[in-house]
């Protein structure tokens, strides 16, 4: 029986989103879903540490195996773009240093892999999510449905090698699937 838990976190400095679900024989459930909500902090600096701290308690609480992190998209304000990456590395750090391999998606792969439209609104986002992963009230912020967007992206994407061996080439395949082989 395979078994893995996969956090999924939307960086921001205002307000980080996190979504954590367990994948058991190919089928996901909610763990947990929620934000971190900076808005009251002034200090970049603190907020950053913030970031840092909740996900490294989250690491220490739920023991995730890997880790999906929506990638900043480019915008027009390089200062807030700057801030956005700073939140997104040091979210990063914090696995890292616990050894959790990342993964990074960007807005438009996670909107595509929930929904099948890459210009999805978060509204969208959020009904797929409530109706695959059976929540039943979706939160005021989306934020934290973004967070956990990350995560099933993250799924999705690593689903057709979740639990199946893998392979260092044909002559590696044919070797171990002598019973697939007329």
């Amino acid at each position: 029986m395979n078994e893995k838990i996969i956090l999924g976190i939307d960086p921001g400095t205002t307000i980080m989103g996190f979504g954590l679900i367990k994948v058991k024989d190919k089928k996901m459930s909610l763990i947990l879903m929620n934000e971190l909500n900076l808005t009251k902090y002034k200090d970049h600096y603190l907020k950053l540490k913030l970031i840092f701290e909740r996900t490294i308690s989250l690491i220490e609480s739920y023991n995730p195996d890997e880790i999906a992190i929506e990638a900043p998209f480019f915008g027009k304000n390089i200062q807030s773009m700057l801030k956005l990456g700073r939140a997104q590395g040091v979210a990063m750090a914090a696995g890292l240093t616990r050894e959790i391999p990342i993964q990074e998606y960007s807005p438009k792969k996670i909107k595509m892999s929930i929904t099948g439209n890459g210009n999805a609104s978060k509204e969208q986002v959020a009904k797929m999510l409530q109706s695959l992963l059976k929540i039943e009230k979706l939160p005021k912020n989306l934020d934290s449905t973004d967070g956990l967007a990350a995560a099933v992206c993250h799924f999705y994407n690593s689903q057709s090698s979740f639990g199946e061996k893998k392979y260092s080439g044909w002559a590696s395949f044919v070797k171990n699937n002598q019973q697939k082989i007329r």
